[in-house]
């Protein structure tokens, strides 16, 4: 039985939840965000609550259940608050910076590289700090990685576009006579 797929999700004032057979709209403060869901999990709503329930006990059923709950919870919680990813890039001569809506990044290539985010996403960049923010969880998070895909940490001395709260383990170099080499 899945635990997470059992919990209501509370809806809080200001946020309408409209629900049309397996197509879900979830309009808030910040924005509107829409979805479909397949399989035959049920989508009921009473007073300020969600929830979601299967038909049958099938494994595929089971499986789905918490992971429709979950999407669902987000897209609440991302029309009231929203998400935001922060990175760092760390490196000499490394920097971010916004020209326009795109994001321009140095990064030790021959070139620069030139990222325009979706239209649900807004970048703030300055020098060496990046933040990814919008109200769609799963959006964030991809183009968040995708910035951190240009120039993942290096494990010798870290240089690269890391999350902030990300721990990268620092490898030893090569050694010469028992001394370490740079």
């Amino acid at each position: 039985m899945s635990r997470v797929g059992e919990k209501p999700i509370q809806v809080p004032d200001g946020v309408t939840v409209s629900v049309d057979g397996r197509l879900v709209s979830v309009m808030g403060p910040r924005g509107t965000l829409q979805t479909g869901f397949g399989g035959d999990m049920v989508i009921k709503q009473s007073g300020g609550e969600l929830a979601v329930e299967r038909q049958s006990d099938s494994k595929s059923q089971r499986s789905l259940h918490g992971t429709v709950r979950a999407i669902l919870s987000n897209m609440v919680e991302g029309v009231t608050t929203g998400f935001s990813k922060e990175l760092q890039v760390l490196g000499v001569g490394y920097t971010a910076n916004m020209e326009g809506k795109g994001l321009r990044l140095a990064v030790g290539y021959s070139h620069d590289i030139y990222l325009v985010p979706p239209n649900a996403v807004e970048i703030k960049a300055s020098r060496n700090s990046i933040t990814v923010s919008g109200i769609d969880k799963q959006l964030v998070g991809q183009v968040a990685a995708k910035i951190r895909s240009f120039r993942p940490p290096e494990p010798y001395k870290g240089k690269g576009i890391r999350y902030s709260d990300e721990y990268v383990r620092i490898k030893k170099g090569k050694t010469i006579g028992g001394e370490e080499a740079d």
